[in-house]
């Protein structure tokens, strides 16, 4: 029997376009948060704080609304004046509704490339480090987004 490795696409445009069809049949708000610091994001550098931002991509607050494979995309207006964004996927770091909370995190995914300076480095605080068992060790580095 030949064994050879099966190189999947990636599954994080098909899991933001779920989330987000979910998040609107569930009449709540889907907002995204970016990291504003990976290559080719167009976002209003003015809203962003500490290298993120989180965008309300309702149908309500956004036009033409595409969420490709490789990139979403919209238009909106910040501040009264109109913006065409434009946001590779992996750049999402997540997806929720913001009534509830409820969505999905990202985590970097195998083959994807790792924005710069992202690997943790040992002992970095806010980090989380392995035992022995490979299991994550310490508290969790996840925090509300509102």
């Amino acid at each position: 029997m030949s064994e050879h490795k099966v190189t999947m696409t990636s599954s994080r445009p098909y899991l933001v376009r779920a989330f987000n069809d979910w998040i609107l049949d569930n009449h709540c708000t889907p907002h995204i948060v970016v990291d504003a610091s990976i290559q080719d994001v167009q976002v209003p550098a003015d809203h962003v704080a500490n290298g993120q931002i989180v965008l309300n991509i309702s149908p309500s607050a956004v036009k033409a609304l595409a969420i490709g494979d490789h990139a979403l995309e919209f238009s909106a207006r910040f501040g009264g004046v109109p913006m065409q964004v434009y946001i590779p996927l992996q750049a999402v770091m997540a997806i929720y509704a913001r009534e509830n909370g409820e969505g999905m995190v990202f985590g970097s995914e195998p083959g994807s490339p790792d924005p710069e300076g992202s690997k943790p480095k040992p002992g970095e605080p806010g980090r989380e480090s392995k035992d022995e068992s490979g299991r994550p060790s310490g508290r969790p580095s996840l925090k509300v987004v509102k």
